[in-house]
């Protein structure tokens, strides 16, 4: 069963549904577009949506500060992107303040400002290095 995200992060669906509507010239009020997002997650009504909504998993949205390592060096940044898997895992993109060197060589370096992640509800990437420890560990700031 895909896990329903927190009402938070369903009213900024809703947000940014009315929102879209308004640039392509189609009013919408914030009920309606309440109410069209529980209808996208398969819900009679907002009402329903709301109450099954996921108050226990971290909560990714764009705009969201964020802090964690990344291949091992310390970061701060935001979330640019956010959707949640049908596995429960997360795909975000995040924009570091200041570029990470994923490179350990004194030779040269190679430098991510943003970079694309999968992570879980702790925000742990599955992904390892090889001395076992996550490519990702990611928590709001």
């Amino acid at each position: 069963m895909t896990q329903i995200p927190s009402r938070d992060v369903l009213k900024a669906q809703a947000k940014r549904l009315r929102a879209d509507m308004g640039e392509k010239g189609t009013a919408m009020t914030h009920a309606a577009a309440l109410e069209t997002v529980a209808h996208q997650w398969g819900m009679r009504d907002w009402n329903t949506l709301a109450a099954k909504a996921d108050v226990s998993a971290v909560q990714w949205y764009p705009g969201q500060r964020a802090s964690g390592r990344y291949l091992g060096h310390s970061f701060t940044g935001m979330i640019k992107a956010a959707r949640l898997a049908s596995s429960g895992f997360w795909s975000l993109t995040v924009r570091f303040d200041k570029p990470v060197d994923v490179v350990e060589s004194e030779h040269f370096t190679s430098l991510r400002q943003q970079i694309n992640v999968t992570v879980n509800a702790q925000g742990e990437s599955p992904q390892k290095t090889s001395n076992g420890q996550p490519h990702m560990v990611v928590g709001p700031e």
